[in-house]
């Protein structure tokens, strides 16, 4: 991981910033709820219109203000994850350039292939949101019972008490999916190197009919690949709907 930090040294103020606006975001949603307990404790228990007015428009203003802090958030960590993935592409193609002809057999080409574009793709991705949820998911969670425990201390300690849960949920299915996620890459460099060798060789295909074999092949390793990443995919959909139920 460390290998991997260096090429974002050109971007520490966007590292920076993206975490820090989704930080002022985070801090804005949980302010809402003090908000509407005092519109409800205050304005609509006195009966004070004015003051149910003011405060709605302090909730505009926290909305337009989180929103503006999200879009910067995004922007940042999109710039640094972007630029990120630019460098290591490029030290990555150096890198493969400067490959023996037997390592390059060793690992073959389907893999440089898919290191250099799914796998690129997929770290764009993981830094995007790492800049952008890493800080702000745990800061959320513990900040929201804070303010749970200054509204409602009774309903704070059932909060407080699904927190450990959540965590064990959330951590327990990733756990579960990082291996699976090997074997879809797996499967997927199976699925190039068909794709290239009947590109490749596909004067030879046709003058020995084999057409037919090199289809049923592909269909083969393309339906294995479909029933990995539906496999995931199933595994990593049931996140939400437990963390909802726990919640």
């Amino acid at each position: 991981m460390k290998k991997l930090l260096i090429y974002l040294k050109d971007y520490k103020m966007e590292s920076f910033l993206g975490p820090l606006f989704k930080l002022l975001e985070a801090s804005f949603e949980l302010m809402v709820p003090l908000v509407i307990a005092a519109i409800i404790d205050r304005g609509i228990a006195n009966g004070d219109r004015g003051y149910i007015i003011r405060m709605c428009l302090i909730l505009a203003g926290l909305g337009m203000v989180g929103l503006i802090s999200s879009v910067t958030a995004q922007y940042f960590a999109a710039k640094a994850s972007a630029g990120f993935a630019k460098k290591l592409k490029h030290a990555l193609f150096e890198h493969i350039l400067g490959l023996s002809f037997s390592e390059m057999d060793r690992r073959g080409t389907a893999t440089l292939i898919t290191r250099m574009t799914s796998d690129m793709n997929q770290l764009q991705t993981g830094i995007n949101l790492t800049l952008r949820l890493l800080l702000r998911s745990p800061f959320v969670v513990f900040g929201a019972m804070i303010m749970a425990f200054t509204i409602d201390v009774r309903a704070a300690l059932v909060f407080a008490a699904a927190i450990p849960v959540l965590s064990v949920v959330v951590f327990g299915i990733m756990l579960w999916c990082i291996p699976l996620y090997k074997k879809v890459q797996t499967q997927l460099d199976k699925v190039l190197g068909i794709t290239k060798g009947n590109l490749t060789g596909v004067r030879v295909i046709r003058a020995f009919c084999k057409e037919d074999e090199e289809i049923h092949a592909f269909q083969e390793e393309n339906e294995a690949l479909s029933r990995v990443q539906k496999y995931v995919g199933r595994i990593s959909s049931l996140m939400n709907p437990i963390t909802y139920v726990l919640i």
